[in-house]
């Protein structure tokens, strides 16, 4: 699940400035900015474009920094992302 929060180009001016942070049980396991990323956000956008049509609305994800493993159920991970929000997570098994 992913949301629910919605942001508009206006309120972020620059996307390739934004700092990021992921807890884990409450110990802190990343923090960093959009201006570290291998590409900016513009750049990943054309690169997806070229591959399949964006459309308003769309989402794709572009990978996260080392840190965050391993995981296990009943983890809780805590993510933010300043001007966009936070969003908690609990681990879960997997079940087919």
């Amino acid at each position: 699940m992913l949301g629910p929060w919605l942001v508009t180009a206006d309120e972020i001016p620059d996307p390739n400035n934004l700092d990021l942070r992921l807890d884990v049980n409450g110990e802190q396991r990343q923090q960093g900015n959009t201006r570290q990323m291998i590409r900016d956000v513009a750049t990943l956008i054309e690169y997806a474009s070229s591959f399949y049509t964006l459309y308003p609305g769309d989402i794709f994800l572009s990978g996260t920094p080392a840190g965050v493993g391993p995981m296990k159920p009943g983890d809780e991970l805590v993510a933010s992302i300043e001007k966009i929000g936070t969003m908690k997570v609990k681990v879960r098994a997997f079940t087919e």
